[in-house]
């Protein structure tokens, strides 16, 4: 039996990570808009807006590298489909 590759096994666990970072920054997204959506129906109260900028901020931060970070684990498996390696 042989061992896994662990550039392999390194390359998985980076895109499980970049998935649930971007599932995680596109939720705040759209808990944001949610929060936005009620705010203007009923109230925008100071607490409301800071619970928005907070989501669309915290969102943000895990969105931009999880997005980048994708790219690169897609980018590394198209260059090994091109040399033969996959």
């Amino acid at each position: 039996m042989t061992e896994p590759d662990p550039v392999l096994a390194r390359r998985a666990m980076a895109a499980r990570a970049a998935s649930l970072g971007r599932r995680a920054g596109y939720s705040l997204f759209a808990l944001a808009i949610g929060l936005f959506i009620v705010g203007f129906a009923v109230e925008l109260s100071p607490g409301l807006v800071r619970a928005i900028v907070s989501c669309l901020a915290v969102g943000s931060v895990l969105l931009a590298p999880s997005i980048i970070l994708g790219y690169s684990v897609k980018a590394a498996e198209r260059e090994d489909r091109e040399q033969g390696l996959a």
